[in-house]
């Protein structure tokens, strides 16, 4: 089975949602940086929210962050000052991966996609599993804490006939 990059049109639904969601549930803007293949399936950084996509397209995106930047979402999401990673930080990147994939899911209607429930993952060097199918893309962005990445692959799924 042959791979494919993932196409243009399908990441900036992602995009959009990172930057809405920040902006919204964190107050903060976020900037981002040029995106690229990902050639690895070691996550970017130590904490990384995993969601997975089916329906007329399959798919994983992965928002993966530094320690400082889970801390300080987490604690702007619960509005207390968490200093390690929790119960309550894993909760809240799982949360925040969540609307991710559900802003962005909405943009994709056409493939009418259902999400999975999110899992995180923590520790440096974890691994994460795309559809091997499709390249992911991953793309940078910083914050005023720090940096994370969003990864994203969905390919549409062939139709028989």
């Amino acid at each position: 089975m042959a791979t494919t990059v993932m196409r243009v049109e399908h990441i900036n639904p992602f995009i959009a949602a990172v930057n809405t969601t920040f902006r919204t549930m964190l107050g903060w803007e976020v900037r981002r940086g040029k995106p690229v293949i990902k050639q690895t399936r070691t996550a970017e950084h130590s904490v990384s929210g995993v969601i997975g996509l089916s329906g007329k397209a399959v798919g994983t995106v992965v928002l993966s962050f530094s320690t400082p930047v889970a801390l300080k979402a987490a604690s702007a999401l619960l509005m207390e000052e968490l200093s390690e990673i929790n119960t309550e930080v894993l909760d809240a990147v799982g949360e925040l991966t969540n609307m991710v994939a559900g802003a962005a899911k909405a943009q994709l209607e056409e493939y009418q996609l259902s999400v999975s429930l999110p899992n995180v993952v923590t520790g440096h060097n974890h691994i994460v599993h795309f559809p091997s199918t499709v390249t992911p893309i991953a793309i940078p962005f910083e914050t005023d804490y720090g940096p994370f990445t969003l990864e994203v692959a969905l390919a549409a799924v062939e139709s028989a006939g």
